[in-house]
């Protein structure tokens, strides 16, 4: 993944309003309209988080008659998904080496008579 792109994806997803409104869409298409009903704001805020989330590449708009959906575009969070799992690995490699060192500790504790 380019990092311009993960950078606008990350940016998008900073904003509560427009991570609802993803988890709107994960249960299907729906309008502007449709999207602003949970939020007290205008139909003009609510275009404008749109318009980030368009630009990041996580909705798509189209028309079908008068009705214009937004949908969910799922793979900017699938990468996002793969660059965080090689930090979630780091993460959990290090938790495991702790652990043992942990281990280690209480086991030299014991060994000198310390209680846990």
């Amino acid at each position: 993944m380019r990092k311009d792109h993960l950078n606008k994806t990350f940016s998008a997803l900073a904003d509560p309003t427009r991570r609802a409104i993803l988890a709107r869409l994960a249960s299907g298409a729906a309008s502007v309209t449709e999207l602003a009903k949970p939020f007290e704001m205008s139909l003009p805020g609510i275009s404008k988080h749109l318009k980030v989330l368009e630009r990041a590449g996580l909705i798509a708009r189209s028309r079908e008659a008068q009705w214009r959906p937004c949908r969910l575009q799922a793979r900017p969070l699938e990468e996002v998904a793969e660059w965080v799992e090689h930090y979630r690995c780091f993460w959990e490699e290090s938790f495991d080496r702790l652990g043992c060192y942990l281990v280690e500790l209480q086991a030299k504790g014991k060994k000198h008579g310390h209680k846990e």
